[in-house]
């Protein structure tokens, strides 16, 4: 059947969401100007972002039925209007000079907008790119990564231009207005749909045979390579942004380097956490989403061994660089490992539930490290902490690997079963 919609078009639609609700990563930029405009501690201002991440995981876990029901188009029109009043009501908050407010527009409204924003563009590219899951997926999510990097210096122009309420303003009519143009081309590709020139089972994809399963989210939820799949996604985010929370006191701390030197290395991050979405999600399609996992478990284990051995900035830069991009990758490489361990039927519902992973390893892993590092008054330990968990992600990886084999063993075994019947 003919698509009346251009796949590449989708996937320039679905960056401009992802640009947008990325923008929460730059939320650092906020911070001080608050603190010396109205007073509010450090500390309750970053509450705000916490809080953002939350409802993100857990809306999108509760909400990924709602995304299926309803579709891409409305689902991601909903999350323009969430996540662009939730950023324009911070503004109000702060021209109130109230933190509850503040706190329920960017962090609640908000982080619910960024949770439905994440996983409506990103299921439905799935669809749409069967021949190059990994790649349509990284584009978008780097868009995700990619946003901070926008948003960045234009907050901190608004805010010195115009004022902080009205950067706030700003941005979130903007948000919404670029959320929303996205939405608008946004739609599911017909039943059955192929790209030109293929057939189904021309497809190469990253296990030999096609999707494992087509699975519903509740039947996804019976498995246990959800499970392992779960776990294996908060060891990669733990590991991942307990080094994004402490980059520049850490860098400091361990090789003696300036403030300044430590600030360049984590600006630096911010572009191998955007590079490593594109880049392993496309040499996903390749190598094949387990295999893949399992590089990024594999490498993070010697760079974690490696971290605290380390005193020379710039081949501690490097190991940070090469964790960042494992990093990103995890979560650029997801939505296609999704649909093919259980099929596209509800990928968006599953990739909800997944995502609660992010929601408790945004909370998990810098608390541990600040914990650690209060406690001891080093980095080390939380490394050593990081690796044991690290070889915990390797192990799961290889039993999922089991798991597959078992899987599509029992389905020749059927097949041929069915024939000589």
């Amino acid at each position: 059947m003919e698509a009346d919609r251009n796949r590449w078009l989708m996937a320039l639609s679905a960056v401009a969401i992802h640009l947008s609700i990325g923008s929460v990563y730059a939320y650092s930029v906020y911070q001080n100007p608050l603190n010396e405009s109205l007073g509010w501690n450090i500390s309750d201002v970053t509450l705000a972002f916490t809080i953002a991440i939350f409802f993100l995981g857990m809306s999108a876990a509760s909400l990924g039925f709602f995304v299926e029901k309803y579709g891409p188009r409305i689902s991601a029109a909903i999350a323009a209007v969430l996540f662009g009043a939730g950023t324009m009501g911070a503004g109000l908050a702060v021209q109130l000079e109230s933190l509850p407010l503040f706190i329920g527009s960017y962090g609640v409204l908000g982080g619910i907008g960024l949770g439905i924003g994440y996983i409506s563009p990103v299921s439905t590219l799935v669809m749409w790119f069967p021949d190059r899951r990994g790649m349509a997926t990284g584009m978008a999510v780097m868009g995700f990564g990619a946003g901070a990097l926008i948003t960045s210096p234009v907050a901190e122009w608004l805010m010195n231009a115009v004022s902080i309420p009205g950067a706030f303003y700003i941005l979130g009519a903007s948000y919404f207005v670029l959320m929303l143009a996205g939405a608008s081309y946004m739609k599911k590709p017909p039943k059955d749909w192929m790209p030109k020139g293929y057939k189904k089972e021309d497809l190469q994809t990253n296990q030999k045979g096609g999707d494992l399963a087509q699975l519903s989210a509740k039947q996804a939820l019976r498995t246990m390579r959800f499970y392992l799949l779960w776990l294996v996604m908060f060891i990669n985010i733990s590991s991942g942004i307990m080094l994004l929370a402490v980059a520049s006191n850490m860098t400091q701390s361990i090789t003696g380097t300036s403030a300044a030197v430590a600030a360049t290395v984590v600006g630096v991050m911010g572009f191998f956490n955007g590079g490593g979405r594109i880049v392993w999600a496309s040499l996903s399609d390749y190598l094949g989403r387990t295999n893949t996992f399992t590089l990024f478990f594999l490498i993070q284990i010697v760079a974690f061994f490696l971290l605290p051995l380390t005193t020379n900035v710039v081949l501690l830069a490097i190991l940070l660089f090469i964790i960042i991009t494992c990093y990103g990758g995890g979560f650029a490489c997801l939505p296609a490992y999704i649909g093919d361990l259980f099929g596209t039927r509800q990928l968006g519902a599953i990739h909800g539930f997944l995502l609660t992973a992010w929601a408790l390893a945004g909370v998990a892993g810098p608390t541990a490290v600040s914990s650690i590092v209060s406690a001891t008054g080093s980095y080390t330990l939380s490394f050593y902490l990081f690796n044991i968990l690290l070889v915990v992600a390797l192990a799961a990886m290889i039993v999922m690997r089991f798991n597959i084999k078992k899987i599509r063993r029992n389905k020749e075994n059927e097949s041929t079963e069915a024939a000589k019947a």
